[in-house]
């Protein structure tokens, strides 16, 4: 079994995504010791942004082959400004490859990698639930359930942790109840 972590949050060791990332893959890895890691930090290593030229090159191809060959990918997507880090958006956009994780037919896209189990460890400073009254401008979430849907990869895990700007207490209480989630992910990732 292969793992991919890739954690995007800019705060390093203040991170909760990241938190929430390392519980995930330690609980994982307690459950499949024999699983190998690999680890990519996407905001202490960037991606460069898409280019055309920078869509074949060397480091390119490596992320791409690093996604296909993992069974189970764990990403860390804090949610910055409604949506996800443009570290993570670069990375989305080595992943979703017309012929590598998608193909076009003339019934429409068909994605390839559906075979694979991703767990997604969102955190937001507000409250942008689907009982949110702040819904509709949550693009973090929302935006990789069609990005991974779009490759044939239909039913993502989202660990959330949200609230964590309202106050220490509001902090301390999502973060526990997100990790408290952790341990009932690794059976649907075997």
């Amino acid at each position: 079994m292969n793992i991919l972590q890739l954690d995007s949050s800019i705060t390093g060791e203040a991170s909760a995504s990241r938190e929430l990332t390392a519980a995930i893959v330690k609980a994982l890895r307690a459950a499949h010791p024999e699983a190998e890691l690999t680890y990519r930090d996407l905001a202490a290593q960037p991606l460069e942004h898409l280019t055309l030229p920078g869509f074949a090159s060397a480091e390119s191809q490596t992320a791409l082959a690093e996604f296909k060959t993992a069974d189970i990918v764990v990403v860390g997507a804090p949610m910055y400004n409604f949506t996800i880090p443009s570290q993570l958006k670069a990375w989305v956009d080595r992943v979703l490859v017309a012929g590598e994780t998608f193909r076009y037919t003339a019934t429409g896209p068909e994605g390839l990698m559906g075979d694979k189990r991703v767990i997604v460890a969102v955190t937001r400073g507000g409250l942008y639930g689907a009982d949110s009254a702040m819904r509709s401008i949550e693009h973090a979430e929302r935006y990789l359930t069609d990005a991974f849907a779009f490759i044939g990869i239909t039913d993502p895990t989202f660990v959330i942790a949200e609230g964590l700007k309202i106050s220490d207490e509001a902090r301390a209480a999502a973060m526990a109840a997100a990790l408290a989630g952790v341990d009932a992910l690794t059976p649907l990732a075997a």
